[in-house]
């Protein structure tokens, strides 16, 4: 295996980041961040406590005052030194994310860690584009307008598959916006988190603004979650432990934003471009590993094209080199843990039951038997009721189902619970327009499917949960909305009060 990157120096301090600095956890119990592709761990640390929840909420609150008082150019120029800070240390954290995540390093090089510079850059340009409704007099004696105005003390929960961009897409609109953070990242991928609220010190954001608290989600996810002095909730996560999030939120009427599961289906029709779906297809279903929510996981093709449509998508699957997440060759690599990927192989299994594995199906032995790798997966002969089409999977699995008329392509690609992306391929412009119309998700590409950019919103509907990450529609989440309004009239006994009491 190819040298992998030291963190145990990095971190010595421990794996809290509270008022500005590391420390170590209180818990009592420690955690490893296991290596996914060698099975060996890299670093251990402290588990957070609820103690030390409490302490970083503290620190975000006694931040809170001074952040939301700084003007939005102040915190723009903050944000601007920031990415500039994350530029700077780009190899060492797609190293990193690439160490803890099993990814391959030419996606951490050119995807994580550009993207995550890129939202930065995009915060601090947004900082300074609160909008609001133009000020005007619309009762004819009163000019109203509207204030933006940060909420408080965020606490936001990430996910394991893109610990450093969901950080980013977390704390970014938060603090762009003039409130103050506690972020806990999932306990088995913290490191590229913490790095980012180092790299926020070095780029002049007061201590205190951000806060890492790296523990269970039993522990101090729930308690980060209901404690008192959070008054936002942002969770990516799965729909199951979404609803806990909530559960937990609601006691104390906290405000939401949820981005939970999904199962995006890639619709093609019978006019699409056979190669390029084709493609799509692999790129689509394989990214991460499979382990994106936005993943293309029910492939509905036409009847038509779909014979041709599994040939080639098992063939392009075929050339994908799985290996070594550091070799610059690699494709695909391991899942974030053998449990997950046992959990993976345990859907194709039970599959191989009621449907035809096409290719794939199993985990490499040699050299790579020791990491969490699973081979690309290609599924047909399934129903539509099956748990491999029903089921989140968040592996490298593709199913393939075919559908005749584009009523029966539509129906089938809403027929889960779950809203949050769709892809829809055709030549036919009217076609495509319509499948962007009625099918039911957050977003939807046409002849393409994964990209995302800073300017345009990410969330979902259905069981995909509410809100949205990037773009200037995350401040929805993250600030909240005044009206004030002035009399002009400077009359003391008011037409309207003969509404409540007095003649006119």
């Amino acid at each position: 295996m190819t040298n992998r990157f030291q963190v145990t120096d990095r971190f010595a301090d421990g794996a809290q980041y509270i008022g500005g600095r590391l420390r170590t956890g209180t818990s009592g119990r420690e955690h490893s961040v296991i290596d996914p592709a060698t099975g060996k761990s890299v670093y251990t640390y402290a588990l957070a406590s609820a103690a030390d929840v409490d302490e970083a909420v503290a620190a975000a609150k006694a931040a809170f005052p001074a952040w939301a008082g700084a003007t939005p150019g102040e915190r723009s120029d903050a944000l601007h030194r920031l990415a500039g800070v994350l530029a700077e240390w780009a190899e060492d954290l797609a190293r990193v994310e690439s160490l803890q995540c099993g990814k391959p390093l030419k996606l951490t090089t050119e995807f994580d860690v550009p993207g995550t510079i890129d939202n930065a850059a995009f915060f601090a340009g947004a900082a300074r584009h609160l909008q609001g409704q133009s000020a005007a007099e619309y009762t004819g004696d009163h000019t109203s307008y509207i204030r933006r105005e940060p909420i408080g003390v965020v606490g936001s929960i990430a996910p394991w598959n893109y610990p450093l961009q969901m950080a980013a897409w977390k704390i970014l609109p938060a603090i762009a916006a003039g409130n103050t953070i506690v972020l806990k990242p999932a306990e088995i991928t913290p490191l590229t988190s913490l790095m980012f609220a180092q790299a926020a010190k070095e780029a002049g954001i007061p201590d205190g603004v951000i806060n890492i608290v790296s523990g269970s989600g039993r522990e101090a996810g729930e308690h980060l979650v209901g404690h008192p002095d959070v008054v936002m909730t942002s969770f990516t996560g799965s729909t199951p432990v979404g609803k806990r999030v909530a559960e937990v939120a609601t006691a104390t009427v906290k405000r939401l934003h949820l981005e939970l599961g999904g199962k995006a289906p890639f619709l093609v029709f019978d006019d699409a471009d056979l190669e390029a779906a084709a493609h799509g297809a692999v790129a689509a279903s394989l990214i991460n590993s499979g382990q994106d929510c936005t993943a293309a996981t029910r492939a509905y093709v036409q009847r038509p094209l779909f014979d041709a449509f599994v040939a080639r998508v098992a063939e392009l699957m075929e050339t994908v080199r799985v290996g070594d997440p550091f070799a610059p060759d690699t494709d695909l690599g391991p899942l974030v843990s053998h449990r997950h990927r046992d959990g993976v192989a345990g859907f194709v299994e039970r599959a191989r039951g009621y449907a035809t594995i096409v290719t794939g199906g199993e985990a490499p032995g040699g050299e790579l038997e020791n990491g969490a790798y699973y081979r690309p997966t290609l599924i047909t002969g399934a129903a539509q009721d099956s748990e491999v089409v029903q089921s989140e999977i968040f592996g490298p699995v593709l199913v393939a189902l075919p559908f005749d008329g584009d009523d029966e392509g539509i129906r089938l690609a809403n027929d889960t619970p779950y809203g949050l992306a769709a892809s829809a391929w055709s030549r036919d412009v009217y076609r495509a327009n319509r499948a962007t119309r009625e099918i039911e998700a957050g977003c939807v590409w046409v002849n393409d499917h994964i990209p995302i950019i800073s300017e345009m919103p990410h969330g979902g509907t259905k069981a995909s949960g509410y809100g949205k990450d990037m773009s200037a529609y995350s401040f929805e989440e993250y600030t909240q909305v005044k009206h004030v309004m002035f009399d002009n009239t400077a009359v003391a006994a008011k037409d309207w009060h003969r509404t409540i009491f007095g003649d006119r």
